[in-house]
């Protein structure tokens, strides 16, 4: 423990100047957290192999575990790995899309499976709308994805689904979620095994600076 102490210090302090953080080139990560949260990218392919149940419960395990405010845990959980589920709904949303729209074009994609970035698991994140709910939710999020990390599976956070099930054709489908009156969807994060290797994005060092 003291030797990932000792580590963590020295790369915070070779990666730091006076007014700011700068960019630390080296892969050796000090420990395993930040390796997860160095090396998840959101992830757009995925092969077929399913995420087993004891696996997908410690990830939700640390889902519900990150902060909330006041420990309200303003949030429900709903998980999905029927893929005759996924199949439907995005079959639904589809054919309730205009063809004209530029979100359309996606089905042209010969690689594209579902609505959720081909993820073979989705969890679905609602709150009970009030202080720091929304943020509580991405917290949750970001948990469970470093969590499914550590594990090897990669993720996705999504928005954009969501709106479908508030709509007719996607009542149905929102219903066999059960949420609680008063709860909204937020966000859902599709998970599975990846089927590619996305580069690592641009982060702007530039942006976090130190207040003296």
């Amino acid at each position: 423990m003291k030797k990932y102490i000792f580590s963590a210090l020295a790369l915070l302090f070779a990666a730091t100047s006076c007014d700011g953080i700068s960019q630390n080139s080296s892969n050796d990560y000090p420990n395993e957290v930040i390796e997860a949260i160095m090396t998840r990218r959101s992830v757009r392919s995925y092969n077929d192999e399913p995420i087993a149940d004891e696996i997908m419960d410690k990830i939700l395990e640390c889902g519900i575990h990150a902060p909330n405010g006041m420990n309200a845990q303003r949030w429900e959980v709903r998980v999905v790995k029927s893929q005759e589920w996924i199949k439907d709904a995005t079959e639904a949303w589809k054919n309730s899309m205009p063809a004209d729209s530029p979100m359309a074009k996606q089905f042209e994609d010969p690689s594209f499976k579902n609505m959720f970035r081909n993820a073979t698991s989705v969890v679905f994140i609602a709150h009970r709308p009030g202080p720091c709910s929304q943020i509580d939710c991405g917290l949750m999020a970001g948990n469970m994805m470093l969590a499914a990390k550590s594990f090897g599976i990669s993720s996705v956070c999504m928005m954009g689904p969501i709106g479908f099930f508030s709509t007719e054709a996607g009542k149905p489908f929102r219903e066999t979620l059960a949420l609680p009156d008063g709860y909204e969807l937020l966000i859902c994060v599709g998970m599975g095994y990846s089927d590619e290797t996305p580069e690592t994005p641009e982060r702007h060092y530039s942006k976090v600076k130190y207040v003296k």
